[in-house]
This record gives C-alpha cells, sequence and structure tokens, in this order.
C-alpha cells in the first residue's frame, strides 16, 4: 500500500501571526495597554501633578524626567496596539501595517530607570513605570512572535534626548 502523506500541498498552513493577533491574548494585551495609558493619564494630569510640586528639586527633576519618558513610552506601545487592532480589524492589511510599524520603537525609550532614581519618585509613578516595562516586554515578546525574530526590533542604544535628560539629573542630584 503507497504510503500517504499527512498534509497534502493544497492545505493551507496555519497562519500562527493571525490567530495570535486575534487571540484572547491579544485582546486582554489591547485592554492591559489602554488601560495603562488611562491610569497614567489620570495620574499625571490630577494626583502626580500635586505629589510634583511637594518634591525637592533633584526628585522634582527625576519626577520631570520620568514623567516624559513614561509617556513617550505609552504612546509608543499604544501605536503598536493601534496598529494590530487596524489590522485585525481590516482596516490596515499587513503590509501598510508593517510600514507604520516601522514608526513605532519598541525599546527606544533608553535604558531602564535606575532604581536609586526610582526610590526617589512618588510611589504611584513607580508603579506606573513598573507596569509600563511590564507591557513594554509583553509587546515586544508578541511582536516577535507575530513578526519573527529576524523582523523584531533590536534593542536601541539610548537615544540622545534620554541621554541628555540623564546627565541634566545627574547635575541636579550632584548639586545637592
Amino acid at each position: 500500500m503507497p504510503h500517504e502523506s499527512v498534509s497534502s500541498a493544497a492545505e493551507p498552513a496555519v497562519a500562527f501571526g493571525a490567530r495570535l493577533a486575534t487571540s484572547p491574548a491579544f485582546k486582554e494585551l489591547f485592554r492591559d495597554g489602554m488601560s495603562l495609558v488611562e491610569e497614567t493619564a489620570g495620574y499625571l494630569d490630577g494626583p502626580g501633578r500635586s505629589e510634583s510640586k511637594s518634591l525637592e528639586r533633584g526628585a522634582a527633576l527625576a519626577y520631570a524626567t520620568e514623567s516624559m519618558r513614561l509617556t513617550t513610552r505609552l504612546m509608543q506601545l499604544a501605536s503598536w496596539l493601534l496598529l494590530q487592532r487596524a489590522v485585525n480589524e481590516g482596516e490596515l492589511t499587513q503590509e501598510q501595517a508593517a510600514q507604520e510599524k516601522s514608526k513605532v520603537r519598541l525599546s527606544s525609550v533608553g535604558a531602564p530607570t535606575p532604581q536609586a532614581t526610582i526610590d526617589e519618585l512618588p510611589e504611584a509613578l513607580a508603579g506606573l513605570i513598573g507596569k509600563a516595562m511590564r507591557l513594554q516586554e509583553r509587546i515586544i515578546h508578541m511582536d516577535r512572535l507575530l513578526f519573527g525574530a529576524e523582523r523584531a526590533e533590536a534593542p536601541v542604544a539610548a537615544n540622545a534626548i534620554s541621554g541628555q535628560m540623564d546627565l541634566l539629573a545627574a547635575a541636579f542630584n550632584a548639586r545637592r
């Protein structure tokens, strides 16, 4: 009896990326990301504003720097999530999303914030930074699953603005 192949050439391969992108895991990631954006905006526009006014000069500079880094990180992550959702809903093709995705920098915010700086920040801001870092890790992981390791964004050295902000923070801390 001739040996039959388990899979014929006519059967389409399972599109893992498409399935993952429309999975409950993506929907949860999207929900978590958008909730974190809202939570952060609420904090920075409300309690964070008053908390920052009571900080000493070095801590106030750290607050300003880290809140800017946090909002930049969240804008990039939200952009990635919205692009993927647009593909899922048929508003963009995968090719269009790939072109737009090239503008999104998942790891361009620079090096992680040193623990000594985190310790100077209000607890709520430090918590939001931690949540954003975990969200970033989850999105980078999903990006690699969707687009493959060869297309996933490689880590980028700290950008010039981040480096300058770190120098300013160091200068103000030295004057304390």
